[in-house]
């Protein structure tokens, strides 16, 4: 198994998720999964995709710029980095962001997110 195609292809299906049916973005979460966006916390696939339904655009687009991967730990945990933009409805002007995500291997072969930190870049 490759880290980079891994990190690369769940990126893909994350952000397409997201712009296109964010409500299927929960099985991607645990109960013991925490999301950290823009500084405030929540725990558990419920809460997260409780926030992530309740951002204030029902639509949006992501440009990836940067994708980076590590292994992570003796487990086969994968730490993903990625940086891009985020245009919304109506904006002109596009947002750049940072999202982190651990990937912890499931029994079953696949990954869930154990933890996802996402912030917007100010300039």
């Amino acid at each position: 198994m490759d880290p980079n195609s891994v990190a690369k292809a769940f990126v893909e299906h994350y952000y397409s998720t997201f712009d296109t049916n964010r409500a299927g973005l929960a099985n991607l979460y645990q109960d013991g999964s925490m999301l950290t966006f823009e500084g405030e916390q929540f725990l558990g696939a419920q809460n997260i995709a409780g926030k992530l339904l309740s951002l204030p655009f029902p639509q949006c687009q992501h440009f990836i710029s940067t994708v980076d991967c590590q292994p992570s730990g003796p487990a086969g945990g994968m730490l993903v980095f990625v940086s891009g933009n985020l245009k919304l409805p109506g904006e002109e002007h596009p947002l750049k962001f940072s999202q982190m995500f651990h990937l912890m291997p499931t029994p079953q072969g696949s990954f869930y997110v154990q933890n996802d930190i996402f912030r917007l870049n100010y300039a």
